[in-house]
C-alpha cells in the first residue's frame, strides 16, 4: 500500500474537522442505540422491538434532501464523510425509532465530555476509546502509512499526553515521587528509520501513570510532570530513560467514558502500559504503546488497543543501583 501523502494545510484543517465531528456522532449514536432499545424493551404491552407508530419521515427521500443541501464549495473529502456519516447517522434513527429525550440524553452526555475536557484530559478523547473508534482509526492510519515497510505498530494516543512535557538529558528519570509498590526500570532503545539507520536528534516523548492508576494530573501527590518527559536521541539514534513498571488501571469512573462502561456492562481496566510518542525530522510521528508482556488484561483492554507486536518482556537488570529491571524497545519510523 502507498503511504499516504503530506495534507497541505486546509487539508490538514477538513480532517481535524471531519474527526471531530466523526467523534461527535459517533458518541451521540452509541448512546442513542443504547437508549432507544431499552426504552424500547420497557414499552407497555410490546412484545417485538418494532415500534408501534412509525415516523413519518422513514423513506430514503428525506436523507437525499439532506445530503443534497451541501453546497458546492464543500471540500470534496468532507463532502465524501459528512454524506456517509448522515446515511447511517438516519438509519440508526429510523431503526430504533430515536425519541427526543433519548438524543438529548446522548447531547448531554457529549456536552458533559466537553466541559471536562482540558489541556491535561481530553475526556471526548477517552469516550472515543471506550467505543473502539480511536482504535480502529489508528488501524486505518498506521495501514496508510507502513505502506508494508514493517515500521512499529502504532496505538491510541489517550487522554492524558501533555503538550507541555519537559526535555530531559538521555538516561535520567521521569519518576520522581514514586510509590512505596514501584519497581524501577532502565528503559532503552534506538529510532530507527530507512534501512535501519539510527536517526540522530529524535524526540521520544514517553508519559505513564503512577501505580495508583492516575496521571500526574489527576493526583495531587505526585510532582508537576512526574512520569512524563521527552529524550532527544544521541548520535546514533539511541534514547534511555529510568521509570517505573507500569500496572493495570481502570478508565476514570468520573467522568461520561466510565459512565458509559457502567451502563454498557463493560470491562474497564487498561492493561499495564507506557505511553511512546516519537518524531524526527522527514518521518512520520508514531505514537504507540508498550505493554507489559506479564499483564492478565492484555485480551480485555477497555479500550482496544494492544497489539501483539507491542507487548513486550520486562527483564531482570544487574548492576544498576537505579533499576532491577529493564526493557529494550526499539523504533522504525515510516518516511513522509
Amino acid at each position: 500500500m502507498t503511504p499516504a501523502k503530506p495534507q497541505s494545510r486546509s487539508g490538514r484543517a477538513a480532517s481535524s474537522l471531519i474527526s471531530q465531528l466523526l467523534y461527535l456522532v459517533a458518541l451521540i449514536l452509541q448512546e442513542l442505540s443504547r437508549l432507544a432499545l431499552r426504552a424500547m424493551h420497557k414499552t407497555s404491552g410490546v412484545n417485538s422491538s418494532e415500534p408501534a407508530v412509525k415516523a413519518e419521515i422513514s423513506d430514503s427521500d428525506f436523507t437525499a434532501q439532506v445530503v443534497a443541501s451541501l453546497g458546492p464549495k464543500t471540500d470534496e473529502r468532507l463532502r465524501c464523510v459528512m454524506t456517509a456519516l448522515m446515511r447511517h447517522a438516519h438509519d440508526l434513527v429510523r431503526e430504533v425509532q430515536v425519541t427526543t429525550d433519548e438524543l438529548f440524553a446522548a447531547v448531554d452526555m457529549v456536552n458533559w465530555a466537553g466541559r471536562m475536557s482540558n489541556d491535561r484530559r481530553n475526556e471526548t478523547q477517552l469516550l472515543c476509546d471506550v467505543l473502539g473508534i480511536e482504535s480502529l482509526v489508528d488501524a486505518v492510519t498506521w495501514a496508510q502509512s507502513d505502506g508494508g515497510g514493517g515500521t512499529t505498530p502504532s496505538a491510541v494516543l489517550g487522554p492524558f499526553w501533555r503538550s507541555d512535557a519537559p526535555l530531559r538529558a538521555n538516561g535520567s528519570s521521569i519518576s520522581f515521587n514514586p510509590r512505596a509498590d514501584a519497581q524501577p526500570v532502565f528503559v532503552h532503545g534506538k529510532i530507527m528509520g530507512e534501512g535501519g539507520l539510527g536517526l540522530a536528534d529524535a524526540t521520544v516523548d514517553v508519559w505513564q501513570a503512577s501505580t495508583n492508576g492516575l496521571y500526574e494530573q489527576q493526583d495531587a501527590h505526585q510532582v508537576e510532570h512526574n512520569l512524563r518527559g521527552i529524550f532527544k536521541t544521541d548520535d546514533e539514534g539511541n534514547y534511555s530513560l529510568y521509570c517505573i513498571r507500569p500496572t493495570p488501571y481502570p478508565v476514570p469512573d468520573d467522568g461520561p467514558a466510565g459512565k458509559l462502561l457502567q451502563l454498557l456492562d463493560r470491562n474497564k481496566l487498561r492493561p499495564a502500559h507506557i505511553h511512546f510518542m516519537v518524531r524526527a525530522r522527514g518521518y512520520k510521528t508514531l505514537v504507540t504503546q508498550v505493554f507489559d508482556q506479564e499483564c492478565s488484561h492484555l485480551g480485555n483492554d477497555s479500550v482496544f488497543a494492544v497489539k501483539n507486536d507491542l507487548a513486550l518482556r520486562f527483564k531482570e537488570r544487574r548492576g544498576d543501583a537505579q533499576a532491577g529491571l529493564e526493557l529494550e524497545f526499539d523504533v522504525k519510523l515510516a518516511k513522509e
